[in-house]
């Protein structure tokens, strides 16, 4: 009798997993759903066997698009090792080369994956090969805003240039938009509600307004905990940064196991957002608060930016922050809100030094002292 393999994390491998509900498939029958403790991974089998073949169950296009983007980046790993591969003649195979060409070039990560995810968009409604065929696909499509439309124009432009070919691209006037700011207790909400490696990613980016992919190539050697300071290494041609962290966000890294040199282990960058689109779907139900759907990675950082200039009214403040060279990029959070001074801020009064103490871990800051009383502020 064959025996079975341990269950373990298809994302980072840990047996360390709970068991998180049923999944319910469409001829009545259910399977069982995990969690992974240590990177937050769902996943469900059908049965024992089908993973041995690590064959996990997804549904719907956003899955499909994840296991290829993850397929794509496996692949260029093996190209950086120095394999060869034939040319591929499937779509999949094209955007694979394009992804590899564009990282040869010396593109960001970032801009590698999102460009691979636009155009795996654009190749199931057309012709990669037909300019005029994006063109239609692209007048076709009503609901998509001109900004989307604009970044898969530049996406399918580098994929034509990265092959020595030039089209007549559309024009599609650019709309600029403020950026959404959700409240602290919406941030802090989904930092108390999703699994443990992700909460630390998100109070992480909370205090200290990082980039994602900057978090995410964070090492525990950048990490002081005695002086409760973060290094930032910089991504998009910005400037590194050290940031002041909390005792709390500290003791939150130390649960994280130490499997290698990174904070948040080798878990691709693809799955885990994934993961983390998962968990607010699913709290934002629980609260019955729609607006959480809304938050991103980088609401984060326009949140953090937006409550720093507020508070400071010091826009090299904020430029220094985010590690921002041009200071055009930085002054858009000098029009994002309008506070109210008295209605915007919960204020409190300290009498020993304890509670003074308590209320500055807190996120409380020192206003005056009146009869024998602190009193401080923070905002709503």
């Amino acid at each position: 009798m064959q025996a079975v393999a341990p269950l373990a994390c298809p994302s980072c491998g840990s047996e360390r997993l709970y068991k998180d509900g049923l999944r319910y498939l469409g001829n009545g029958e259910t399977v069982q759903r995990w969690l992974c403790r240590v990177c937050g991974y769902r996943f469900s089998l059908e049965n024992r066997k089908s993973y041995n073949n690590c064959q996990t169950n997804r549904q719907g296009d956003a899955y499909q698009e994840t296991e290829l983007l993850v397929e794509a980046e496996k692949a260029l790993e093996k190209r950086e090792a120095g394999a060869t591969e034939t040319s591929h003649p499937d779509v999949k195979g094209r955007l694979v080369e394009f992804a590899w060409k564009l990282q040869k070039q010396g593109y960001a990560e970032a801009t590698v994956q999102s460009s691979f995810r636009k155009l795996l968009r654009l190749s199931k409604e057309c012709d990669l090969s037909n300019p005029e065929s994006v063109k239609e696909t692209l007048a076709r499509h009503k609901e998509w805003s001109n900004n989307y439309k604009g970044s898969l124009i530049d996406a399918y432009t580098r994929f034509l240039r990265l092959q020595g070919l030039k089209w007549d691209k559309p024009r599609y006037q650019e709309v600029r938009e403020l950026p959404f700011i959700p409240t602290e207790a919406e941030i802090d909400a989904l930092i108390s509600g999703t699994s443990r490696k992700v909460s630390c990613v998100l109070q992480l980016l909370k205090e200290t307004g990082m980039r994602i992919g900057e978090a995410w190539q964070l090492k525990w050697i950048d990490v002081d905990a005695e002086n409760c300071t973060i290094k930032c290494k910089p991504e998009k041609g910005s400037n590194p940064r050290m940031f002041k962290v909390s005792q709390k966000l500290i003791a939150m890294l130390n649960t994280l196991p130490k499997v290698n040199d990174y904070v948040f282990g080798n878990v691709n960058l693809i799955s885990f957002r994934g993961n983390y689109n998962g968990q607010r779907k699913r709290l934002a139900e629980k609260l019955q608060n729609p607006r959480l759907n809304k938050i991103t990675f980088h609401t984060f950082r326009h949140w953090k930016a937006t409550m720093e200039y507020a508070k400071t009214k010091d826009i090299l403040h904020v430029r220094q922050l985010l590690g921002h060279k041009k200071l055009d990029n930085t002054l858009i959070y000098t029009q994002l809100l309008t506070f109210d001074p008295v209605d915007n801020y919960v204020c409190r009064a300290a009498k020993t030094v304890e509670e003074a103490k308590a209320l500055i871990e807190a996120g409380f800051e020192y206003v005056c002292e009146m009869e024998d009383f602190k009193l401080f502020r923070k905002r709503r």
